[in-house]
This record gives structure tokens, C-alpha cells and sequence, in this order.
């Protein structure tokens, strides 16, 4: 893109001060629109070192009401950050409904960097895989997303770090490798080039600026902006297309085929087996720890089918330094105004930990579905964008397990009634449950469908037949354990 791109002309001074002050005009009042629609805005700002990414923030968001937007410097990840996806840093960073994030710098330029450090090309080629489907996903959820390089030459670069250079109280703004890129200019502007055109794509295409002028940058960004920003409201009422499923499945039973009747421990047994594996367990957490391999449990099933007993057991093996665990309620006001996955994101492990979730994501294509607290194009979608969320968490190095507790109708009202006439109990049962249990059926079709598409090679679903709290306790302690040797071997 770099090599094929020609600047336009610069307006004349006094037609740039009108069109910069139009349009500045106008994004003022486009901002109540983007509140209205609730429509989130992310601008990424990537380019050379010296080209001007920050003042043009700088004078950018003069034009925006400061309670509706965030300035985030995305410079070198910290060591926390080192040890979590790729990715996470990023959605971090995504804003609510209606209010703008501006990135100075961001997944490109962590992307670059690592290219020129000797990023082999199958990480290289998974990067970018990466990258599409997190912008895809974030457009497909409503967000515009608008990507502007800022482009000088090395000429124009030089000068203006020999400037900063030359003051005490700029000086620090030019760093090593700032001074390195630019004796590399070449080399780097060809890693810039590849990765511009590999991820340029139709829903959030590149924007290149000319940055060598200020007032034209300026000028250049917000006219994108307003322009875009019109199209959005426009379109905001249309739906995604659904995509098809390109992932390995493993075939799963559909509820009704479940066998729970024989599914029962006896006491001593159970004792026994739970000692064993609680051991057993505690050593491999230690050698995950040293390993740096990160784990997530999820844990999803009908209410009152023992999936806090369940967890308990395993936790109970555990250091509790290690691990988390996550129960998944109704999303917050402000998890509410992001992106369905931004709450699960903000919550994965380091390297080395477990994170263990009581209800998951999978509420997109269970209760939001049902309760219709999205659209039917929201759920139907969820399915590839999940299977692409554990994916990533997957080529990370995660292991992935996942449980479905599975009970049947006549057990659920057996708990419900011994919760309700119990004083110690009540307060786990919850008119919701009362009403969801009057769903069964829609639930029920809705989980089978559930298994059936997000069951990957990868990532597969894990029955816990739990008539029997016990045995299911055994299972799930068999199946961690399992996995965990698997990953570690």
C-alpha cells in the first residue's frame, strides 16, 4: 500500500483552516448522534516514529466532549500484559456504546516490531488471522473502527527527531528504537507495507495520512472521520452477515440421549477417588505454574445441577494463588455497552493460572437468545465468533475445558423444593429459576444446538451426568486431571 500510495494536494492555508473548522464543526454534533445510537467508536492512530500520531490526537479530540472519550498510549506491554493473549490488551481498551477510544499505536505496531525481531512466518500468518477476526468481530457488533497510518518520509522523520533532540523537555521522546527505525527506514517501511495490505479489509480498511504537514493531517483525519461516522449511523440498523463454521467439530449427544440413570458413586468410593485426585491435581497445578501454561474451566449446566459443588472440589486441590474463580452474572452497565466478550477478555489468566467460570460466554446463545436480550442475528453469530474466541486462547497455549452439568427435570424440582424449605438454602433459589425451569424445553433446544457448533477439536464440551453430585464431582476432577497431563507431557 506504502509503495502504490500517492499523496493528494494540500490545500491552499485559507481553504484548510474552513475545511478543518467544518469539519471539526461537524463532529462536535455528530458525537450526540454516536450517544444516541449508541454507537462505539475506536480510532487507531499507528505510523513512524516522529509523524505526529499524538498532537494529532491532541487536536482531534478538541472536538469532542471529554466525558465521551479515552486516550490510551499503547507503548511496550508490560510483563502482565506479556503473559496474556496478544489480544487482550487491545480489547481491554474498546470503548462503551456511544463514546470514542483513540489508540496511539496499538496492534500494528506490536505486530511490526515483533516481525522485525525474527517473528517466525506461520506466527506471523496466525497474527494476522488474529487481528481480522477481532476487527470483524468488533464491526460486526455495531463499533466503527477507523485505522490511519501516519506516513513521512525518512527526509521529514530525521528532521523532526533531530528537533525534539535538540530540547530538554522533548527530548525524551525519542528513544532507541525511534533512532533505530529510522537508520532502517527501509527495511521497516517494508514490513509496514506488508502488514497494511494484509489487513486492509472492506469493514475496517487503512487510512494513510499524509503527516508530513500538520494542519493537513489534521485536516485529512477529520474528514475520515465525520465521513465515516455518517455512514455508521446510516447502517447501524443493519445486520452481519453469518458465517460459516470452518472449524473442526467433535460430534456431541443431543441432552435427550444423555444416560443419567446409572451414573451414581457410592461413599467410599467416592472418598477415595476424591483424595486421590485432589493429589493428583495439586502436583500438576505447581507444574502448570512452572510451565507457564494457562487454563481455563467453564462451566456451564441447569440450575441447581451442582456446578458450585463441582468447582468447590476442584478448587479445594489448588493453590488459591494460582487460580480464580469468575461467577458469571447478569453483565454490568458498562459491561453491558461493550462488546458480549469484553467482560470474559478482562478476565482470562496469566500464564500459569487457572480461571474457572461459573457461566460463561455461552449465555449469548442460551439466555440472551431466549430472553431476547439480542438479536436473533447476535446469537446466530455468537456461534463462529466463540469458536474463534477460544481459538485464539487455544494457538496461545490454553487449555480449554469445558463442562456442561446435566441433570433432568424431575431432579431440578427435587433441589428447587429442598432449597425453597430449607432457611440455609434459600437464598440459592431465585424466582428466575422458577421461570427459566418453565422454559426446559426452548433451553433445551437451545443447549442441544449450543454443543452441536462449539465443540471443537480444540475446545470440546465435557457431559457431567450429575443426578449423582458425586459422580459428577469424580468425572470433572478425571477430566482436568487428564487434560492437564496431556498438556504438560
Amino acid at each position: 500500500m506504502l509503495k502504490t500510495w500517492i499523496p493528494e494536494e494540500i490545500p491552499e492555508k485559507d481553504e484548510l483552516k474552513k475545511r478543518i473548522k467544518e469539519a471539526g464543526e461537524k463532529l462536535y454534533q455528530q458525537q450526540m448522534k454516536l450517544k444516541e445510537h449508541k454507537l462505539p467508536v475506536l480510532v487507531l492512530f499507528e505510523g513512524w516514529s516522529a509523524s505526529g500520531k499524538g498532537s494529532t490526537i491532541g487536536k482531534v479530540i478538541k472536538y469532542i466532549d471529554p466525558r465521551f472519550f479515552k486516550v490510551a498510549t499503547m507503548s511496550k506491554p508490560t510483563e502482565d500484559e506479556l503473559r496474556r493473549p496478544f489480544l487482550y490488551r487491545y480489547f481491554n481498551q474498546i470503548p462503551e456504546a456511544g463514546k470514542f477510544t483513540f489508540l496511539d499505536s496499538g496492534w500494528m505496531e506490536q505486530t511490526c516490531k515483533d516481525c522485525l525481531n525474527g517473528l517466525e512466518e506461520e506466527a506471523y500468518t496466525q497474527r494476522i488471522e488474529s487481528i481480522k477476526h477481532f476487527e470483524r468481530q468488533l464491526t460486526d457488533n455495531g463499533y466503527l473502527v477507523l485505522k490511519f497510518f501516519m506516513e513521512i518520509d525518512k527526509k521529514e522523520q530525521t528532521s523532526r527527531m533531530e528537533h525534539l533532540h535538540k530540547d530538554h523537555d522533548t527530548r525524551w521522546r525519542v528513544n532507541d528504537f525511534d533512532r533505530w527505525q529510522n537508520e532502517h527506514y527501509k527495511r521497516c517501511q517494508k514490513v509496514f507495507d506488508r502488514y497494511l495490505t494484509d489487513t486492509n479489509t472492506s469493514i475496517a480498511p487503512w487510512y494513510i495520512i499524509d503527516a508530513a504537514d500538520r494542519g493537513w493531517a489534521e485536516l485529512q483525519v477529520l474528514e475520515t472521520m465525520v465521513n465515516n461516522i455518517d455512514v455508521a449511523l446510516q447502517n447501524s440498523a443493519h445486520s452481519a452477515p453469518l458465517l460459516p463454521n470452518v472449524f473442526p467439530l467433535v460430534k456431541m449427544p443431543r441432552l435427550s440421549e444423555i444416560e443419567l440413570a446409572d451414573k451414581v458413586m457410592e461413599d467410599e468410593e467416592y472418598k477415595k477417588e476424591l483424595k486421590h485426585l485432589q493429589k493428583k491435581l495439586g502436583e500438576l497445578h505447581n507444574r502448570l505454574y512452572r510451565k507457564r501454561v494457562p487454563v481455563i474451566i467453564t462451566y456451564e449446566g441447569w440450575d441447581a445441577a451442582g456446578k458450585g459443588g463441582n468447582i468447590k472440589r476442584i478448587t479445594e486441590a489448588l493453590d488459591p494463588r494460582g487460580f480464580e474463580v469468575h461467577p458469571i452474572a447478569s453483565p454490568e452497565p458498562h459491561e453491558k455497552a461493550r462488546h458480549y466478550l469484553w467482560r470474559f477478555w478482562t478476565r482470562l489468566p496469566k500464564d500459569g493460572h487457572i480461571a474457572i467460570f461459573d457461566r460463561t460466554w455461552y449465555g449469548r446463545v442460551m439466555v440472551e437468545r431466549l430472553e431476547g436480550f439480542c438479536s436473533e442475528n447476535d446469537w446466530k453469530r455468537a456461534y463462529n465468533e466463540i469458536n474463534e474466541f477460544e481459538k485464539e486462547l487455544s494457538d496461545w497455549g490454553a487449555v480449554i475445558i469445558k463442562f456442561w452439568v446435566q441433570i433432568d427435570k424431575d431432579t431440578q424440582l427435587a433441589r428447587f423444593t429442598d432449597r425453597q424449605n430449607n432457611p440455609e438454602k434459600q437464598w440459592k433459589i431465585t424466582d428466575e429459576d422458577w421461570r427459566n425451569r418453565e422454559k426446559w424445553d426452548a433451553y433445551e433446544t437451545a443447549v442441544d444446538e449450543m454443543l452441536t457448533k462449539t465443540s471443537t477439536t480444540y475446545a470440546p464440551w465435557h457431559i457431567l451426568e450429575s443426578v449423582d453430585k458425586k459422580y459428577a464431582r469424580i468425572k470433572a476432577l478425571k477430566i482436568v486431571v487428564k487434560e492437564l497431563e496431556k498438556a504438560l507431557e
